[in-house]
């Protein structure tokens, strides 16, 4: 996956803005003003944060220890490192997929259902 589709992909999510609170470089996803997925798009290798359910992360971690490490300057048992390329790309859009879901899922209700996530 590409910096681009990287992007794209985490764009494609309803309500999905891209800030940059931390610097030019450092791209953040957030939906409803939470963050789901932070990037240095420009980066080599290519990495992703992702939130992710803490007893996942570990089993994750486990499974795929060269494609994901604890989250690079993020609370470790919420957030994951992802390399780019390192899982495939249909693995990779699962984990931003569910970062997303599991952000949208602490929302209030009527975001929630705004945004067409019960």
């Amino acid at each position: 996956m590409t910096p681009e589709r990287l992007r794209a992909f985490c764009l494609s999510f309803n309500d999905t803005v891209e800030d940059f609170p931390f610097n030019p470089e450092t791209s953040v996803f957030k939906v409803a003003g939470k963050l789901f997925a932070l990037s240095a798009l420009g980066a080599r290798p290519l990495t992703v944060n992702l939130k992710c359910d803490p007893d996942d992360a570990v089993r994750l971690r486990a499974e795929h220890p060269d494609a994901i490490a604890p989250g690079y300057h993020m609370n470790k048992r919420h957030w994951n490192t992802v390399t780019v390329g390192a899982l495939p790309d249909t693995r990779l859009r699962e984990l931003i997929e569910d970062s997303y879901d599991l952000v949208v899922a602490g929302l209030p209700r009527a975001v929630r259902l705004r945004l067409d996530r019960p």
